[in-house]
């Protein structure tokens, strides 16, 4: 290592704590505990509430909201969050186009901050005064306050569970079963057939991989719980008035601009995973590549093209919603196993992206943003 390496190590070592106590964190971990201590605050404890929250949901998973507990569906944060965009956007809306705009504008800064600024202060108060008290006091309160909240921004189990029950009806020709599975792809599924419910299940977990796993996660990494929570504020808003309709072309323009600035980038990691993924599943990885780069404008979303075109390339069947695009080539029939096939594929990529963003989260925790 040599006299250079290593004290160039205890600069690295002094700057992390420098920054530790200029964003507020109790310098008391600093003066009564060792250095390795302080390293475990800002790495060991992010890493594990990441993970700690990827398998909360895993295990437990979403209400089901057409379940005898649909109650608990009612006050997921993520539903709660629309609630709270639908009623201050009834009060947002003008006659003149331009106050409209700047009222989305409004409309988006506001809910952001009501749902991350809080996530914040919470998280915060945890870690400095449990943290001052005891230092494992203070890292299992937050680790555990944090995992739950990164559980609410990610939606695995339930996708997991309705895909799963769709593929078996599908399988079984009862279309009336499929059907109950099909409204998460948000399209009339009254007259659709098997494969047709099969493709919008699929593509609907294809870009769901961008805004229920791969955003939360690369967000959390440079921002950590606040990160994951902003976004999943921004997704929801999107969600909620980021239509072009007359009811919202002009008051979710802002929310519908922003959340594809943030999903710029993972999505088209989305579609990079998707691929490597397939590879290491020993799917058509090849066509996967051809069919993205030759179909991902063809969707309205900027953004989806990407990992739906990967997703029926890697599968070698063909996309449909009717009247709007035909992603892919109908080159193998659309069953029930395609469906359990995009689930192995989604859940390689999420590890792959995982295993990718922990070294930018260890960097970003160490030199820009601790906490």
């Amino acid at each position: 290592m040599g006299l250079i390496g290593f004290v160039d190590s205890l600069n690295l070592v002094s700057f992390a704590l420098t920054v530790i106590d200029i964003c507020g964190f109790p310098r008391v971990l600093c003066d009564n505990v060792g250095w390795w201590q302080v390293l475990f605050e800002i790495i060991a404890v992010s890493i594990l509430t990441l993970l700690f929250g990827l398998l909360l949901d895993i295990l437990v998973g979403d209400p089901d909201p057409n379940s005898p507990y649909a109650f608990y569906f009612k006050i997921h944060p993520t539903v709660l969050m629309g609630k709270y965009i639908a009623f201050l956007e009834k009060h947002l809306k003008s006659p003149s186009p331009q106050r409209e705009k700047l009222n989305g504008v409004f409309l988006g800064i506001v809910t952001i901050l009501t749902f991350a600024l809080p996530t914040f202060l919470i998280l915060w108060a945890l870690w400095t005064f449990l943290g001052a008290v005891n230092f494992w006091l203070g890292a299992i309160a937050y680790i555990i306050v944090g995992a739950v909240l990164v559980k609410f921004t990610v939606c695995i189990k339930l996708e997991t569970d309705w895909a799963k029950a769709a593929a078996k009806a599908i399988d079984a020709k009862d279309i009336a079963e499929a059907r109950k599975y099909a409204h998460f792809s948000r399209r009339d599924f009254t007259s659709l057939t098997g494969s047709q419910i099969g493709s919008g299940i699929i593509e609907s977990m294809s870009e769901n991989i961008i805004d229920f796993k791969f955003s939360p996660i690369i967000w959390y990494s440079f921002l950590g719980v606040t990160g994951a929570v902003a976004f999943r504020a921004i997704n929801t808003l999107d969600g909620m008035v980021g239509f072009k309709d007359q009811g919202h072309v002009n008051t979710g323009w802002f929310s519908a601009n922003l959340d594809h600035v943030v999903n710029f980038i993972p999505a088209r990691l989305t579609g990079v995973l998707i691929i490597a993924s397939a590879a290491l599943l020993g799917k058509d990885w090849r066509n996967a590549w051809r069919i993205a780069k030759r179909d991902h404008m063809k969707t309205q979303s900027r953004n989806h093209g990407w990992p739906m075109a990967a997703m029926a390339g890697a599968l070698n069947v063909q996309f449909e919603k009717p009247g709007k695009y035909i992603l892919g080539d109908a080159t193998e029939p659309l069953d029930g196993s395609k469906i359990r096939d995009a689930l192995k594929i989604r859940d390689v990529s999420i590890v792959l992206c995982v295993m990718l963003f922990l070294p930018v989260l260890v960097g970003v925790r160490l030199f820009v943003f601790p906490f």
